[in-house]
């Protein structure tokens, strides 16, 4: 598949194949394609997360209310931010360089024939705390992704809107 098949063939996933592991390398080529994301100054905020023990991803999903398709996730990703590695004209790009990182994710991952639904953490602060204390990191959560082999194949709900294009 192409890059732009892959874009617009891209769906969050939430519901999956219960049980099916997805092996090492191909969860390797997901975390490699999301490191291949620009960053500002290639500062690099970012550190990942690569959840599988059943236990943990259950006390995620209790602690998001947003992520009940971790009930059948074969694991969870969760993305977080370094502000602290960002200085001088490079700080506070952090939340923009993890969203760069976590779209390639996604599209890694659809490309490899795995589904992937995208959660929000960063900025509702309770949630951050709450995967911070779980994941015993100081780094920021910004986002929750859970993968799996799809069990459902919803309908496109991007579309190009062209009253919200400008042309100078």
């Amino acid at each position: 598949m192409d890059c732009t098949q892959t874009i617009r063939a891209r769906r969050s996933i939430r519901k999956f194949k219960p049980g099916q592991a997805i092996p090492k390398a191909d969860v390797e080529a997901m975390l490699e394609a999301a490191m291949m994301a620009p960053s500002a100054c290639n500062s690099r905020p970012w550190e990942f997360f690569v959840v599988e023990n059943r236990e943990k991803i259950n006390q995620l999903n209790a602690i998001h209310p947003s992520a009940p398709m971790l009930a059948t996730a074969s694991l969870a990703i969760v993305v977080c931010g370094m502000p602290q590695v960002q200085t001088g004209k490079c700080a506070g790009y952090w939340p923009l360089d993890c969203g760069a990182a976590i779209q390639n994710l996604l599209l890694q991952a659809d490309a490899l024939g795995y589904g992937a639904c995208w959660c929000g953490c960063w900025p509702i602060q309770e949630r951050v705390e709450a995967i911070q204390n779980a994941l015993n990191t100081q780094s920021i959560p910004t986002a929750l992704i859970a993968l799996g082999v799809p069990d459902e194949a919803p309908a496109a709900r991007g579309f190009y809107q062209a009253d919200r294009v400008t042309w100078l």
